[in-house]
Parts: C-alpha cells; sequence; structure tokens
C-alpha cells in the first residue's frame, strides 16, 4: 500500500488495494478484495465488502453500505447512511454464492443524497443526481434528478449540481439537449 493511505487506528482495512492519498477513517471495514482507488474519503463506520469496487476521488459519507458486486466510478458522491444491496430476494435459509448477486454500477460523477437504498441490478447514469431518502428500482439515465419512493425522474441536473431549467440550460453556462428521456442528456458546447 502507497505511504500516502491514511488508515485511522480505529479502522478495520483487510484490503491492501487501497490508492495513493485515500483516508480510511474510524470505525471504517474495509474487507480484503475490495477495491478503493486514489484520493477517496472512506468515512466513520462505513463498512466495504470484498469484490466491491470504488473509483478515484470517491466520497463515501458516515455509516454507507457497499456489497460484494457493487462498482463505483470515479468522482462519485456518496451520502450518509446510503445502502446499497445485491441479493434482489434473499432468504436466510436458503444461501446464495456470490455469483447469484445482481451486480450495480454507479457511473462517474453520480451524487446520492442521504438515506437513500439503491436496489441491485441497476445501473445509475453520470452526472446524475438522487434525492436523499429516494429508493432506486431501476436504472437511472445521465444526468436525471431522481427523488422519492419508488425513485423517479422529477428533472435534469447539471454537471455542475444545479437543476436544468425547462429550456435544459444551467446557470453556469451549460446547454444540454435531449437524446431520449431514457438515454438522458448530451451536453452542447
Amino acid at each position: 500500500m502507497d505511504s500516502s493511505v491514511f488508515i485511522h487506528p480505529s479502522a478495520l482495512c483487510e484490503s491492501d488495494d487501497i490508492g495513493p492519498r485515500t483516508r480510511v477513517w474510524a470505525f471504517a471495514h474495509v474487507m480484503k478484495g475490495a477495491k478503493i482507488g486514489s484520493d477517496c474519503n472512506v468515512c466513520d463506520h462505513v463498512f466495504v465488502e470484498s469484490g466491491a469496487q470504488v473509483g478515484n476521488r470517491v466520497v463515501l459519507k458516515n455509516a454507507v453500505l457497499v456489497w460484494d458486486k457493487v462498482t463505483i466510478e470515479d468522482e462519485v458522491f456518496i451520502g450518509p447512511n446510503v445502502v446499497f444491496t445485491n441479493d434482489f430476494n434473499p432468504r436466510a435459509a436458503f444461501k446464495k454464492k456470490p455469483d447469484d448477486f445482481r451486480p450495480t454500477l454507479i457511473r462517474r460523477g453520480t451524487s446520492i443524497g442521504a438515506n437513500s437504498t439503491i436496489v441491485c441490478g441497476v445501473v445509475i447514469g453520470e452526472q446524475a443526481f438522487i434525492g436523499a431518502g429516494s429508493v432506486v428500482i431501476k436504472d437511472v439515465p445521465p444526468h436525471a434528478l431522481v427523488v422519492g419512493n419508488p425513485g423517479k425522474r422529477v428533472g435534469w441536473i447539471c454537471s455542475c449540481g444545479q437543476k436544468l431549467d425547462r429550456t435544459l440550460r444551467c446557470s453556469c453556462g451549460r446547454r444540454f439537449r435531449l437524446r431520449t428521456p431514457k438515454l438522458g442528456l448530451l451536453e452542447r458546447a
């Protein structure tokens, strides 16, 4: 492990696949086989299971649970108490192998608000924004603003994090055009 990695003395970090300048804070548990990229912030009480993959410059706020078969790409923000699942129909009496779990993919630049639940098997598109307390049960297109239980798209979000107006323009100056509601937005110069 790179010497620039910080592991708090109260953290349990069993993985040696932690990127440079990443910080793992008190009471976090990163299992052997988990991969965490560089410049990440893994806050208190986070759990990252074997087989989970976390990209570069990712923030996992307090009490986030990242299970096997969850992949989080670069520059993603995961708010406090976010829970990912990996078994669509769990039963205590019927144990499954990790190969039976459904993968989940969180694309680059996404933000997921506090206390959200991401049900396994979904893809959340680039730069999407999931509002606090949402339950995501289906794929989310790029740049979608999703809220509620179940999560529904209520608008579009800019790369800077601001909600787009009806003309798909942002106060920051970016303009977008819609490919299709399912495929999301394309940025125009």
